[in-house]
């Protein structure tokens, strides 16, 4: 995800310090890895120095100074275009389950001592104890939109894990037979 991005996209709703993008960063993305509060100064220093974004002002209101940054037309336009551009298919498979168990595989077939169908069958158990908590939380009552689109994405990539590991786990045997007479 690109905080950049991302922030002058809280920004196109008009001027923010930088505490309250964070607070609405972690409103508006509930199962992202919320975003600390040095990344969003850094980036919105950044934003400034590139010209996407200006400093409105500032303001102490009976506390420490907050800045205010606005989004600039430069920003609008950076915004559009990111926007409209195509987030291509991953091309290569990057997924720490896949390596397990490929690895288990290859060390099962070596004669190590490994178990790809038990890790398999471990890695089910979390997937499924998180898909509880996922429809727990868009199903509570008065959860926001946000919290159920979300929601909603997570559990479609659990369950494509879920169906992929199924799949593999009744290819086991073949595979690592496979492995063995190579």
């Amino acid at each position: 995800m690109s905080t950049r991005h991302v922030l002058l996209g809280l920004l196109s709703a008009g001027p923010s310090h930088g505490y309250d993008l964070k607070k609405r960063h972690d409103e508006r993305f509930p199962q992202a890895r919320p975003l600390a509060y040095g990344q969003v100064y850094t980036t919105l220093q950044r934003l400034v120095r590139d010209g996407l974004a200006e400093v409105e002002g500032t303001d102490a209101d009976g506390g420490p100074e907050r800045t205010h940054y606005r989004s600039t037309d430069k920003g609008s336009v950076e915004l559009a275009h990111w926007l409209a551009e195509i987030t291509p298919p991953a091309p290569f498979v990057t997924n720490d389950i896949f390596a397990k168990v490929v690895v288990a595989i290859l060390a099962e077939a070596a004669g190590e001592p490994a178990d790809p169908a038990a890790y398999l069958r471990a890695q089910r158990t979390a997937h499924m104890a998180r898909m509880r908590e996922l429809t727990a939380l868009k199903t509570a009552p008065g959860a926001d939109l946000a919290t159920v689109l979300s929601a909603d994405y997570a559990l479609s990539h659990l369950d494509a894990d879920l169906r992929w590991m199924t799949t593999t786990a009744g290819r086991l045997a073949a595979l690592t037979e496979e492995i063995r007479n190579v």
